[in-house]
């Protein structure tokens, strides 16, 4: 590991900063929850893309955050495994690194670094519990500026199920984003309004997508999860590949909310 993975110090909550966030030890980090397909079904998608040419581009790059405050516990443990999932479905596609980012408690927020492989990053996030304390999304999304701005990310998923910030600020940093031509993919557990205002306003922005999941669409949102993953690793391209097949229903839906609006 390089002395760069080694540094550990908590994401700045400047919304100017670009500073690296603390790496998560491979003995501390667990993940969220899901929505419409099975393994047999993330398959087929994989088999689907590896059988459509992609132009090179180099390793995809996508930032993974979650809210991992007190409220998120319940659906905590499904969540991982649904992660799990993605990641293996990404792993047979190749071409993508991935890094932890997760808020919990009086300000904690870090990342870890970048893994290539998904087995390294179901690690960190086991290690994971979750612990009271308020949304800290703003420093969510200056964080991924700083590392896009440093070498580009293709892509943000974010997962959560409230938003306790000034919104305003918060579509501040999300123009930032767009202006680096990085899309966020807000995925939120539960109904509560007000999150649901500013995650479609971020995902507006930055020309990324939104949608809502609860307990019982797990296999949506691992649909989902997977196409914005596959979106990372092989662009536009591989996504409508996708979107083409019988089941790409996550592909088809994402690809709706990302086009320009009028």
């Amino acid at each position: 590991m390089s002395t760069k993975d080694k540094k550990a110090e908590n994401v700045s909550t400047g919304a100017g900063s670009t500073g690296n966030s603390p790496v998560v030890p491979e003995s501390e980090a667990r993940p969220p929850a899901a929505g419409s397909s099975s393994a047999v079904e993330v398959a087929e998608f994989v088999a689907r893309l590896k059988a459509t040419p992609v132009a090179p581009r180099g390793r995809g790059r996508l930032v993974f955050a979650m809210d991992a405050t007190m409220s998120r516990e319940p659906t905590w443990d499904m969540a991982l495994a649904l992660q799990a999932d993605m990641f293996q479905a990404v792993k047979d596609v190749g071409g993508l690194d991935v890094q932890l980012v997760y808020f919990r408690g009086a300000g904690e927020c870090r990342a870890s670094r970048w893994v290539s492989d998904p087995g390294a990053l179901a690690r960190l996030m086991t290690t994971v519990s979750c612990r009271g304390g308020q949304t800290q999304i703003g420093k969510v999304l200056s964080h991924a500026r700083g590392e896009a701005e440093v070498r580009k990310v293709h892509a943000l998923v974010y997962v959560g199920d409230a938003m306790e910030e000034n919104v305003d600020e918060l579509c501040r940093r999300a123009g930032e984003l767009a202006l680096l031509g990085l899309p966020v993919f807000l995925f939120q557990e539960g109904d509560e309004e007000r999150a649901a205002r500013a995650f479609k306003e971020i995902a507006r922005l930055t020309k990324g997508a939104w949608c809502r999941f609860d307990r019982g669409s797990a296999d949506q949102l691992k649909a989902l999860l997977t196409a914005v993953a596959v979106y990372a690793s092989g662009g536009q391209k591989a996504l409508l590949a996708l979107s083409q097949h019988s089941r790409g229903s996550g592909a088809r839906l994402l690809l709706a909310q990302m086009k320009p609006g009028p």
